[in-house]
């Protein structure tokens, strides 16, 4: 199916367009619609997949494994859905806010090369096309975390480039490993090989490798350091796109390959990715509470709700692995709520600083509602989306007798609460400091709230139909537990 292939080959045609005609009145337009037609494709795919299967494409006419292979299946299809949500609603968002000293052109032009990269990243079936995809999402974001040319921004794309070209080195070389010790780097075909390989404890070195390049990616404990020294210093717009994608193609590499075909030594690698998903919450909430910059408080806040992620991936059940998803997806629409949100208190404010504002819920409610939505999300309240999503990994964690992680999720559970109650408390029920400024004035229109009001519908509806959400899930979690239909799949149109 050509279809397939639409994810990658629309944001590269539009963005090779904006190349050539270099105009901010079509850009204006371009950036909407074409996230748009990207959301619709994406849909598309998602029906398609709940309809017919698993979908491939071996590009080239080359059968798997020799050719490069595109897989779309459960896992990929919802985050083509979500990403492409996220890119149309920040695409809404930079055509209000985004600053004069960024040009539009250029912004839409690394925004699309971006989407393209996430969208490879979520298809392809091969490890060395991983690699490139997530090489285009780092010159991309680079490009991105430095529009404005701002010292803070440099001296934040500089620590962001170091680390992550340091995670794309370990990627290269655990690519090596692989590609020597197993003949191929077809996905599909890497799993058939290690399923009845009894060496494949043999690769550990690879798997190593491969588990801190993408624990870079994701920013897991410890590896985290460079996030909040970088997601703070570009413009919201920017830092709303990186919170709600970057991150989660980490944690999406890190669940496909450890349940595709690094699933020898379990019992190390599941206690491990334990350890680290209870320490990335901890620190991650431990540090968010400490800071009153809305920025700097949502960056660490990504940083712990990563570690719910990979609990479910520790724990290993369908249902966990499941509860992963979920929460994958209802992190990426609410964390990007939250940063628009800041975003709008700081356009109304002029700051980011919650010491200098306040009286928000008098001079804007709608705002108010339209914060406290996906912030209640992220803390777990019923009947929002992040209640179903925790409770999902809660009771895996109860199930299999995993109690020690339970209880760390609860109590971090605790932190994110009291980050997102003061925020609240700061900037929209305290009054208004005396002797600081109140800021610009600006009186926000209705196309200022509509970012939010899709994010934050979103939420709510992922909380209250989250039955099916929980269906498609619950299948999400069975095809990566047991993986035999992804290698079918993919592997079945070579035999004779």
């Amino acid at each position: 199916m050509n279809s397939i292939a639409l994810p990658l080959l629309l944001p590269f045609a539009i963005a090779i367009g904006l190349l050539l005609v270099r105009s901010a009145v079509m850009s204006r337009w371009v950036g909407p619609l074409g996230s748009l037609a990207m959301l619709v494709v994406a849909v598309y795919l998602n029906f398609k997949v709940q309809q017919d299967g698993i979908l491939t494409l071996n590009t080239g006419g080359w059968i798997a494994p020799f050719g490069i292979a595109l897989v779309v299946d459960y896992l990929s299809s919802l985050m083509l859905v979500v990403s492409s949500l996220i890119a149309f609603v920040i695409a809404l968002f930079a055509n209000r806010n985004l600053p004069d000293d960024i040009p539009l052109s250029r912004f839409y032009f690394f925004f699309f090369t971006l989407n393209m990269g996430v969208n490879g990243a979520f298809i392809t079936g091969d490890v060395f096309n991983l690699y490139v995809w997530f090489e285009v999402m780092l010159i991309s974001s680079f490009v991105l975390i430095t529009l404005g040319k701002k010292k803070a921004q440099l001296e934040g794309g500089i620590k962001y480039l170091a680390l992550n070209i340091m995670g794309s080195m370990l990627f290269l070389a655990g690519l090596g490993l692989l590609y020597g010790k197993t003949g191929t780097l077809n996905m599909a075909h890497l799993a058939g090989i290690l399923k009845n390989d009894h060496q494949a404890i043999l690769m550990n070195p690879s798997s190593v490798l491969f588990f801190v390049a993408f624990g870079i990616k994701a920013a897991v404990f410890p590896l985290y350091f460079w996030l909040p020294s970088s997601y703070h210093t570009p413009d919201i717009t920017i830092s709303s796109l990186f919170a709600g994608l970057l991150t989660k193609v980490g944690v999406y590499t890190l669940i496909r390959f450890f349940t595709l075909f690094f699933v020898q030594d379990q019992v190390f690698w599941h206690n491990l990715l334990l350890i680290v998903a209870g320490l990335t919450m901890v620190t991650g909430g431990m540090a968010a509470a400490t800071y009153y910059d809305t920025r700097r408080i949502l960056s660490y806040h990504i940083i712990s709700q990563i570690g719910y992620m990979i609990m479910g991936l520790g724990i290993f059940t369908p249902l966990a692995i499941a509860g992963a998803v979920f929460f994958t997806i209802h992190n990426m629409i609410a964390k990007t709520g939250t940063f628009i949100a800041a975003g709008l208190i700081a356009k109304i404010k002029g700051t980011y600083e919650l010491k200098e504002v306040g009286g928000l819920y008098r001079q804007n409610p709608l705002l108010a509602v339209l914060f406290i939505i996906p912030a209640f999300a992220l803390a777990g309240f019923p009947p929002i989306s992040g209640f179903f999503a925790k409770f999902m990994l809660l009771k895996a964690g109860v199930d299999s007798g995993q109690y020690l992680i339970t209880a760390i999720a609860l109590i971090t559970g605790f932190f994110t609460l009291y980050s997102m109650i003061k925020i609240w408390n700061e900037a929209f029920l305290k009054k208004q400091p005396e002797g600081r400024e109140t800021g610009p004035g600006v009186k926000l229109q209705f196309a200022d709230y509509a970012p939010l009001v899709i994010l934050a519908g979103a939420s709510l509806l992922m909380g209250i139909f989250a039955a099916p959400v929980f269906d498609y899930v619950m299948q999400a979690g069975d095809q990566l537990f047991e993986p035999s239909a992804y290698i079918n799949a993919v592997l079945t149109p070579q035999l004779p």
